[in-house]
């Protein structure tokens, strides 16, 4: 859970387009892996239902919503929402302090705009994996498989939620890279959000990102068998199919992961400008036209 920098790193060293996208990579397999690790239980519909296990506690939320607190509860003692890269579920104030020092971080991101409610879309994320996820990777069965298959639910959440809301560091290195060309559309009235869009997407960057999710979930979903040869996934045509379905693992970055990414570095962009003093806006604009741009 660690987008944790040394030390010693420089600001534009840990915003480095490269270095991001290595972080990237990293959570492909992270999520890959914990998609896995949801799909060998049942759907257990009953988990994500509110007030379905009122009897047993004194909770009015689902089984996922009580986990993802009690969990959220440990993490947040331990200081884990105080790293920048980290959004829980549960609003902040409803989380205990941590016990120990926070550490301290470079400043990384423009706060206002990180902490701009818009920009934490986890509500979108929870009904995209409950109502949509969980269905199209699991037996639609019940094998009673409550805490297992919560405990998987809140680690796939927690990585599917790191990746979507790491937005902020593209959107910030790409700005800085060039304010320039952001600043006229963040100061339209209203925002060019198309245009500030058209400013971070590389359609030929995505396309490369799901036929390497393809390959990764294809590799990872294989078995082995004791003499450690691979067993190839039976055809999906058929209907069969591996530790997991490849085009569920593609349909979860194409059609979540990367539209919701979009949105959080949008977001981001247009609360970019908040609070930061005219002087500087006009610096940055003074010197794109020293440099004839």
């Amino acid at each position: 859970m660690n987008y944790t920098p040394h030390a010693g790193a420089k600001v534009a060293d840990i915003l480095s387009l490269e270095n991001i996208r290595r972080q990237l990579i990293r959570l492909e397999d992270t999520i890959i892996f914990l998609v896995i690790e949801r799909a060998q239980f049942a759907h257990n519909p009953k988990i994500y239902e509110k007030g379905a296990f009122k009897d047993e506690m004194d909770f009015e939320g689902s089984w996922l919503d009580w986990f993802l607190l009690e969990t959220e509860r440990t993490c947040a003692k331990a200081r884990r929402y105080t790293s920048p890269d980290e959004h829980p579920f549960t609003p902040l104030e409803q989380l205990p302090k941590p016990i120990i020092t926070p550490q301290k971080y470079p400043a990384l991101l423009h706060e206002p705009a990180a902490k701009h409610p818009s920009v934490n879309v986890n509500h979108r994320i929870l009904d995209f994996y409950v109502n949509h996820l969980v269905p199209g990777i699991t037996e639609p069965l019940d094998d009673g498989n409550y805490g297992s298959a919560a405990t998987r639910d809140v680690e796939a959440l927690q990585a599917i939620s790191r990746r979507i809301h790491f937005g902020m560091f593209v959107s910030e290195s790409k700005f800085l890279a060039a304010p320039h060309d952001f600043i006229p559309h963040i100061l339209a009235d209203p925002p060019n959000t198309d245009a500030l869009a058209g400013l971070i997407t590389k359609p030929e960057v995505e396309a490369k990102l799901l036929v390497r999710l393809a390959n990764k979930a294809r590799v990872y979903g294989c078995e082995m068998d004791a003499d450690g040869r691979v067993i190839p996934i039976p055809d999906q045509e058929l209907g069969l199919r591996g530790k997991i379905d490849i085009d569920e693992v593609v349909r979860l970055y194409r059609d979540w992961i990367i539209p919701l990414t979009k949105d959080v570095e949008v977001d981001y962009l247009v609360h970019r400008l908040d609070g930061v003093p005219q002087e500087q806006i006009d610096a940055w604009m003074a010197g794109a036209k020293a440099n004839g741009k």
